[in-house]
């Protein structure tokens, strides 16, 4: 029973989003009050049914948790009960009653619900932390608590809306306002810490903890402090919580995520696998690069590196160790390939709508300008993987253990969903319709094939759809709590002084700064969260230096999107461990080695902007073709292979000046670096260097 009221919970509020976004609109604040809830509820309730097992003999409260949950359930069901008191007052007899006024005379129903609703929220997380085990036969008294206040901090949001707007964040707030406030942001931080683990709620309770601490900090990191209504009443507005992460959550996000979902229960995904590996899984390490390309195409879709990783790679992973690829380069491989996924146009893991809504800059702009940035990536990848293979001797699968190209080739019709999207969105259709249209084409495509979705099947993609938006939903609700202490402290404009101090004595030195803190800021974070938190700190210092906001922006999102595989908090790496059976530091320092090459490509943004697809045609093609022999290079100093030949240490030293030389997009450093490129070869054929041995090996590939 209860299964099913969570699936029609799930069901309830995808359909809320879709009918919201493209029927009848819902006032932006309500329509994301009513998200950041419902993601809570939904949230909450999903995690703990994960947990539970029918199996198990139920066991019963012991005396000690009776003594905790009475009072606490007590406190709840008071605030329950004065929300649903004030409301009828409100609605039945007009807005004389004092329930309207949070400190009013008479029966103060609001400051004494809002007492009870944060004393029964602190006291039900506190006991979900000493009580709550795994394989419970029901759910935890606890979880329905956290349920209750959930809604309860809605409610009350909702109620004073008018006025909230108004005062929150000013000296006009009152002590309930602050008590609703304090319970909603406890909230978004404990369901946080179950969907994505600490490290976002260590970053951000660092946050909260300088809002407070300021005062007393040397240097750039002080400011004036802040008292604790003001504060909490702050962060639950558009300057926090309610800002662009969860304005981007409760509209792209949960959007394409469903259409993640459709295209998993019509199999159209295992379409574009399938189709990759009859394309390329017969070449030199074949499923590989098959991973290269089917994670990049999923990856942009549904948002999250680590999650790409374990929808793609428990297929791509076993066949990368089956063609021998060691366990910890197939996980690095498909760690690398996944993140690269959330900079691939025209989705780009709802990045590229984050960059829309904090700059201004039109979406089809930013989707246009990540082509030549995602291309350079998957080529670096796509290089390292194809190097390795030469030198181990690799060879590819046969044809019987691939899918038949022809046939995915009269399957073609499958992808067009896909093409649904990009072309509907250069069409000029918003990208809430187009990416409606492209979730239904992918049901109507179902149709075709043996899955063909029938209502049954439309429900389950709609649960499945919540299901997988929850984690990004909390993470995002919890960047805002970030990006609310960011706004109202001002650290960012302090760090924004610091890079234009730094960048007085040198640029790259600023960039390079730049880079540390986003990578810093993005550990542990999914890529969005990460965007939003490092656009707020470090985006503005850059535009300070004098870089234009499209290349700023887009060098602090690519750091964003690479922490998910840089040391020692690599999720993405860490998930892929976990399939390929190795050790989480040494397989994410592999997936870095894999995406080595990919860090120098913001540095190419700021020496030559056309690879933004700033400039003329021939400016773009020059700076293309001269970045792509600079990602060469660099993966073959990295891998030690260069062309049909190993190369020695001090061959690979020449190989990395010469792709730093063409990365910086001068003609004369262009041609240093092909002059030294050549060099190299020039050197190889004097020694007789070859890889026959290795090359006979590739016969099948």
């Amino acid at each position: 029973m209860v299964g099913k009221v969570i699936f029609a919970a799930c069901v309830f509020y995808t359909l809320l989003h879709l009918y919201a976004l493209n029927i009848e609109p819902i006032e932006t604040w309500a329509f994301r009050i009513l998200h950041v809830a419902g993601g809570l509820l939904v949230g909450f309730a999903l995690i703990a049914a994960f947990t539970l097992d029918r199996n198990r003999e139920k066991s019963p409260i012991s005396p000690l948790q009776w003594l905790v949950f009475i009072p606490a359930g007590l406190l709840m069901l008071q605030a329950a009960l004065g929300m649903v008191y004030a409301w009828i007052a409100r609605e039945a007899y007009g807005q004389m009653l004092p329930p309207d006024l949070p400190l009013g005379d008479g029966i103060a129903v609001l400051p004494l619900a809002a007492w009870t609703l944060a004393a029964g929220t602190v006291i039900a997380i506190v006991s979900s932390w000493i009580w709550k085990e795994g394989n419970n036969r029901d759910i935890h008294w606890a979880d329905w608590l956290l349920m209750v206040a959930a809604v309860v901090v809605a409610a009350y949001l909702l109620f004073v809306l008018g006025r909230w707007r108004l005062a929150a964040g000013t000296p006009m707030v009152s002590n309930t306002d602050f008590l609703v406030a304090f319970a909603g942001v406890i909230l978004i931080m404990e369901l946080t810490r179950r969907v994505a683990g600490m490290a976002l709620l260590v970053i951000t309770a660092v946050f909260l903890i300088y809002a407070f601490a300021g005062p007393y900090l040397p240097g750039i990191l002080e400011h004036r402090g802040y008292d604790m209504d003001r504060f909490f009443t702050y962060i639950y507005t558009d300057n926090g919580i309610l800002g662009p992460t969860t304005a981007v959550s409760s509209t792209y996000i949960i959007l394409f995520i469903t259409f993640a979902a459709f295209l998993q229960a019509s199999r159209v995904g295992d379409y574009f696998v399938n189709f990759a590996f009859a394309a390329a899984g017969r070449t030199r390490g074949g499923p590989a690069k098959v991973a290269v390309f089917a994670s990049g195409l999923m990856g942009m879709i549904n948002g999250t590196s680590a999650g790409n990783v374990v929808a793609t790679g428990s297929l791509t992973i076993p066949l990368m160790k089956k063609v021998g690829y060691h366990p910890r380069s197939a996980g690095g491989i498909e760690a690398a390939a996944s993140t690269g996924g959330q900079i691939v146009p025209p989705i780009m893991g709802a990045g590229a709508f984050i960059m829309a809504e904090i700059t201004g800059i039109p979406y089809t702009e930013i989707a246009i300008a990540a082509l030549l940035p995602a291309a350079l990536y998957f080529l670096s990848i796509y290089l390292m993987v194809d190097l390795e293979a030469r030198r181990e001797g690799m060879s590819g699968l046969s044809r019987d253990q691939l899918p038949q190209f022809g046939k995915m080739v009269r399957q073609i019709y499958l992808f067009l969903p896909i093409i649904i999207l990009i072309s509907t969105l250069f069409m000029g259709y918003s990208v809430i319709r187009a990416g409606t249209l492209a979730m239904l084409s992918a049901a109507v495509v179902s149709w075709l094939t043996p899955f063909r979705m029938g209502p049954k099947q439309l429900l389950e993609a709609l649960s499945l759809g919540a299901r997988m938006a929850i984690p990004l939903i909390a993470v995002c609700a919890c960047a805002g709590i970030i990006v609310g202490v960011i706004s109202l402290t001002g650290v960012g404009a302090r760090f924004a002084s610091m890079l234009l101090n730094i960048a007085d004595a040198s640029h790259l030195l600023a960039l390079f700064f730049a880079m540390c803190i986003s990578i810093l800021l993005g550990m542990g974070m999914p890529t969005t969260a990460a965007y939003a938190v490092a656009a707020s700190v470090v985006a503005p210092g850059l535009q300070q230096i004098g870089i234009p906001p499209l290349v700023a922006h887009f060098f602090v999102f690519y750091y964003a999107v690479l922490s998910a595989i840089t040391p020692p908090v690599a999720l993405a790496g860490y998930a892929a461990s976990a399939i390929s059976g190795t050790d989480p530091l040494r397989t994410a320092m592999t997936s870095f080695k894999f995406g080595l090459a990919a860090f120098i490509v913001p540095f190419m943004f700021f020496y030559s902007p056309a690879l933004l697809m700033d400039g003329s045609w021939d400016q773009i093609l020059r700076v293309a073709i001269t970045a792509g022999i600079g990602i060469y290079l660099l993966a073959a100093a990295v891998q030690g292979w260069f062309l049909n030949a190993r190369v020695n240490l001090i061959q690979r030293g020449l190989l990395l000046v010469a792709a730093l030389a063409m990365i910086a997009g001068g003609w004369m450093t262009d041609l240093g670096g092909l002059a030294l490129a050549a060099l190299i070869l020039v050197w190889q054929l004097l020694t007789g260097k070859s890889s026959a041995p290795a090359e006979a090996s590739q016969e099948n590939s």
